[in-house]
């Protein structure tokens, strides 16, 4: 039983509460659609979609530890990893073959989607897995791609392939509204480099931090943020969006806090939670109210 749970640190549960954000925004844009839908396919992808972010989270701990990057990270709340290894080094076995069945989890209930929706969904799901097994290894040696590598993994897969599961279609509204967690969540990971920039140096990493410095990604976080917001505001001017979903610049709001953060902290910011909180918060809570204005 301990085992267990020392394995469900390596997964990082508080982190999983974006995936049902993403599967729950599909759900929303097919209610808005009026768009009937199974909720077993629904549940199916909630399953399928988790299980591919623990197998990301639970093979990113164990390359990290593999590789020696985990014994020099100063960790925080939102970075760093779980420290679970470095501490319990015998549960390395563990993590790599929790990894493993979450992955084939992940490509079973793909496959599933595939035998009933057809081959549209494919694409998606390949796209999904290279990212889930080259994401530690390789693209976090590619700056542009480290970039924006959560936002298609989250936004654009996660939340368009559960959008064609359900309704067994792709639409542009749809491609349109998931745009905008693709820059919020972006910035969630982009943030969360910024206390790790020494120890990913020494790892051999070369994500947008490392590669053109604090500064820039500064700007590109704002960039990221006033996207989002300016998304919001035309897609409820053409009415894709309803107007009610102009309440989710409320929560967006939150991501100007951590801009703060950033500029008095820089590198330093791992030192300063509130800030890196703020960040979470405005990723989590506007994708949140963002599906809960299309439902109303």
């Amino acid at each position: 039983m301990k085992n267990t749970a020392n394995i469900t640190q390596a997964m990082r549960l508080p982190f999983l509460v974006l995936t049902p954000c993403c599967v729950f925004l599909a759900i929303a844009i097919a209610i808005q659609q009026q768009i009937s839908f199974s909720s077993s396919y629904a549940i199916l992808c909630l399953i399928g979609a988790l299980a591919a972010h623990i197998a990301v989270n639970t093979l990113n701990e164990y390359q990290d530890f593999i590789s020696g990057l985990d014994l020099h990270t100063k960790r925080t709340a939102f970075s760093g990893g779980s420290g679970l290894l470095p501490n319990q080094p015998k549960l390395a076995t563990a993590v790599f073959f929790t990894s493993v069945i979450s992955l084939v989890t992940t490509i079973g209930i793909g496959s599933f989607f595939i035998y009933v929706t057809g081959w549209q969904i494919l694409p998606i799901g390949i796209i999904g897995i290279l990212i889930i097994v080259s994401y530690t290894k390789w693209v976090n040696k590619s700056a542009f791609l480290c970039l924006i590598a959560p936002g298609i993994g989250f936004a654009t897969l996660m939340t368009g392939g559960t959008y064609f599961c359900i309704s067994q279609q792709f639409t542009q509204d749809m491609w349109l509204i998931t745009l905008i967690p693709f820059f919020l969540i972006n910035n969630l990971l982009l943030l969360n480099q910024f206390p790790d920039i020494d120890a990913d140096k020494e790892a051999g990493r070369n994500h947008f931090v490392i590669r053109f410095g604090v500064h820039t990604s500064i700007s590109v976080y704002a960039l990221f943020a006033i996207s989002s917001q300016l998304l919001v505001v035309g897609l409820v001017l053409q009415k894709t969006l309803p107007l009610l979903s102009l309440i989710t610049l409320a929560p967006m709001l939150l991501s100007y806090y951590a801009i703060y953060g950033m500029l008095r902290c820089r590198e330093t910011i791992g030192n300063h939670p509130q800030f890196l909180a703020a960040n979470v918060a405005a990723c989590i809570l506007s994708c949140a109210t963002l599906s809960l204005t299309l439902i109303i």
